[in-house]
């Protein structure tokens, strides 16, 4: 079974005439459907929104694409609501998740209007005492133990260091409507990168229950649950696909077996799918431009880890396409690697793949998601450019590639920035 690229050989090489590889590649025309697809999954709520985890792809021409097909922003740091700001994207199409979170960072969020999103129960006090409390919260739920479906252990929320126990949202609901809360929401992020129709579904069943109970206790008013991110995608090319209409009318009659009953048919169900809503409408493009024959065969391209780290860091597989070679033969087994000082920077690892010659172009897939974004400096590598391949066919750059002046800005006070010697 092989992945297909969003764009041919001829079409990518004539972008490659302009914009030389490296570079990450956006599909617009893919974006926009599949966040329609979405809104339509979820239409049978009329309150429902989708906050787009700005930390997958935090670039304002995505967001402002997602914007216009409605989507609200998930932001987690100060630049990250600075980012939405500019934008023109403020109030409650803002949802500010954070954790060990600074004072000035929800004051950032209160002032732009956004949905404030508490990590622990600290938090409210914290809150109150630099902020003062709005009429709106949300508390972030954290049920502990491991989650499990049919198809097995997912993941771990118990070990991990976000959200609240089911008592301490409780408690922090209670003293929020003592502080002057008049709306909540309920939000959980259970586990990652799931490629199951059965994820929502099941999540939405447990936060549901949850929300009756709280308003039961305390009659405080849920306006919304936030189901949080978790929808994967099919990086491999033998896995089948999440189906977002499947996963919508599973949280559907979750909602009208637990919700509507209890008089509760009025809560907005919200998600922030950064992965599922970008990855596969992003690819890296790289040109290979070394081959190595020692103890195994390499390949080295003109791209590495800074600009793709998920291989390097969590062993990720990310299929790889050789342009122009789609219906040749996959009989020759790579290691195809960047130029770090790093034996893990290595997109593949005993890749069967067609045979790779000097120049060509190698296809990386779904990097549209927490690809460019998790880019770093090592090694005093450059991250590079980002281009949007528009409806019409066209191609936009939507971020340059970074300089040495950009690496070394951060010297620029000293005597050595001025030392020096920069080619421009």
């Amino acid at each position: 079974m092989l992945k297909k690229p969003f764009i041919t050989k001829e079409a990518l090489d004539a972008i490659i005439q302009q914009y030389p590889t490296p570079f990450h590649l956006y599909d617009e025309k893919g974006i926009r459907e599949n966040a329609r697809r979405v809104k339509e999954a979820f239409a049978w709520n009329p309150g429902f929104r989708e906050y787009f985890a700005v930390k997958a792809t935090p670039n304002p021409y995505i967001m402002q694409i997602l914007h216009e097909e409605g989507c609200g922003m998930d932001c987690s740091s100060m630049t990250e609501l600075m980012l939405t700001e500019a934008c023109g994207i403020t109030g409650h199409e803002i949802m500010f998740s954070s954790n060990a979170t600074p004072a000035e960072e929800y004051q950032k969020a209160m002032d732009l209007g956004g949905i404030i999103n508490l990590d622990d129960i600290t938090h409210v006090e914290y809150l109150e005492k630099h902020c003062g409390i709005p009429e709106t919260i949300c508390c972030r739920y954290n049920p502990g133990g491991v989650f499990e479906m049919s198809n097995g252990i997912m993941d771990n929320p118990g070990d991990a260091k976000y959200g609240m126990t089911p008592a301490q949202v409780e408690e922090a609901f209670r003293r929020l409507k003592a502080k002057g809360a008049k709306h909540f929401g309920l939000h959980a992020f259970l586990a990652s990168n799931t490629v199951t129709n059965e994820y929502y579904p099941m999540l939405a069943l447990e936060l549901f229950r949850f929300a009756v109970q709280l308003r039961n206790k305390l009659g405080v008013h849920i306006r919304f649950v936030n189901l949080s991110g978790g929808v994967g995608v099919a990086y491999r090319p033998e896995e089948r696909p999440n189906d977002i209409m499947a996963i919508g009318e599973g949280v559907r009659k979750v909602y009208e077996e637990i919700l509507v009953p209890a008089g509760m048919g009025d809560v907005a169900v919200y998600t922030e799918m950064g992965r599922f809503m970008l990855a596969p409408y992003g690819a890296l493009i790289t040109t290979a431009i070394h081959e190595k024959h020692t103890y195994k065969e390499y390949i080295g391209c003109d791209a590495c880890a800074a600009d793709l780290m998920r291989p390097a860091v969590y062993g990720s597989y990310h299929h790889i396409t050789v342009m122009g070679k789609e219906d040749w033969v996959c009989d020759h087994r790579y290691d195809v690697t960047g130029s770090l000082c790093e034996n893990c920077d290595k997109f593949a690892v005993d890749r069967i793949l067609p045979r790779i010659e000097m120049g060509d172009i190698l296809y990386i897939h779904d990097t549209g998601a927490h690809g460019h974004s998790m880019g770093y400096n090592y090694n005093g590598k450059l991250r590079h450019a980002e281009i949007l391949l528009q409806e019409d066919g066209g191609a936009k750059m939507i971020r340059r590639s970074e300089t040495p002046r950009d690496l070394f800005a951060t010297l620029d006070f000293s005597e050595f920035y001025r030392n020096i010697r920069f080619d421009d």
